[in-house]
């Protein structure tokens, strides 16, 4: 008879093998340079506030932790591959976060582009939005779904629990705290140069240090597994040290998560499937509106027929060179 447990294992290190492909194909971010993105007049002050203003309209949104991620990480992909007017930047992340949603979250949870600009309090238009989205997807591919450091965060606490019975113990690991961690580290520019397969084994080890005894055995099962270079890793994780010490987190006593294992397949299925049609699904409404662009792309042009000289005037090209969800435990 076959061991179930040793089933599951090999499963979940597909799906760590599958995430890490996907992160080295598509992981880029902004390079800082002199206190600004390089290559453009953003600086890391206004970058880190953007990933704050993201963070409050994805909880306003009620959005899950790995939409708010994917956000980030779509925002910075773009950010480091086109010239970006400071101006536009708010525009920018609230329609990275719209696109990351309509990946991640489910139709209901989501509404009408029309009513998340309202609840937002921005005076973007819908027109503004729905423009913005072709202009990023063109610009990306198509290809956004790459795995976010809160995707590794899950698939390494799955492992754990698999390869490690005991650590289910109600003292032991606190998915939620590592998931408001990683959010917070996600907002700190000089964190970035890390992967976020990287910064999650690094959360996660912090706490294997301080509750598990046999901590260094089970952190470099992990370590193996991650392929994570070890000199990169021990800088990371004093950095992540030195950051969180400068933080407060806390859940309520009462909080518990538990691990919804039914949605493995669904998510090994959604690994690397951007759900094309959906995110092009409103767009098709959107040529009514292009006359108002004016105001947000060529305040004192006349626009093309083809729309190509707004684009120029957003961006200037640079050169070119998931794992399974916590749900809370339901009283």
């Amino acid at each position: 008879m076959k061991n179930p447990g040793a089933a599951e294992s090999r499963r979940l290190v597909g799906l760590l093998e599958a995430a890490l492909v996907r992160e080295a194909r598509l992981w880029k971010v902004p390079v800082f340079k002199n206190g600004c993105i390089q290559g453009a007049d953003i600086s890391s002050s206004q970058h880190q506030e953007m990933i704050l203003w993201l963070g409050d309209m994805s909880r306003l949104f009620q959005f899950c932790p790995e939409t708010f991620a994917l956000g980030v990480c779509v925002l910075n992909r773009l950010l480091s591959t086109v010239k970006a007017q400071p101006k536009y930047l708010k525009c920018i992340a609230f329609t990275s976060l719209v696109l990351a949603a309509k990946i991640n979250e489910e139709d209901e949870v989501i509404g009408s582009v029309r009513d998340l600009v309202v609840q937002s309090g921005c005076n973007f238009s819908t027109a503004e939005i729905l423009r913005m989205e072709r202009i990023i997807l063109d610009k990306l591919h198509w290809d956004l779904y790459t795995a976010t450091p809160v995707d590794f965060i899950h698939i390494f606490h799955a492992l754990l629990v698999s390869g490690h019975p005991h650590l289910k113990r109600p003292s032991g690991f606190q998915v939620a705290l590592w998931t408001r961690q990683v959010q917070h580290c996600m907002a700190c520019h000089q964190l970035w140069q890390f992967k976020g397969s990287t910064l999650a084994l690094a959360i996660i080890t912090l706490e294997l240090e301080a509750l598990t005894p046999d901590w260094f055995s089970v952190f470099t099962d992990l370590l193996k597994k991650a392929q994570v270079d070890s000199v990169e890793f021990i800088h990371c994780k004093e950095m992540v040290d030195e950051y969180l010490h400068s933080q407060e987190f806390s859940l309520p006593t009462n909080s518990v998560y538990i691990f919804d294992s039914a949605q493995i397949h669904e998510e090994e299925q959604r690994l690397g499937w951007a759900r094309r049609g959906r995110i092009g699904k409103e767009q098709g409404d959107s040529d009514e509106y292009y006359d108002g662009f004016r105001c947000l792309y060529r305040e004192e042009a006349t626009p093309n027929a083809e729309g190509s000289d707004m684009e120029e005037d957003l961006f200037q090209q640079k050169d070119v060179s998931p794992c399974p969800p916590l749900h809370p435990a339901v009283n």
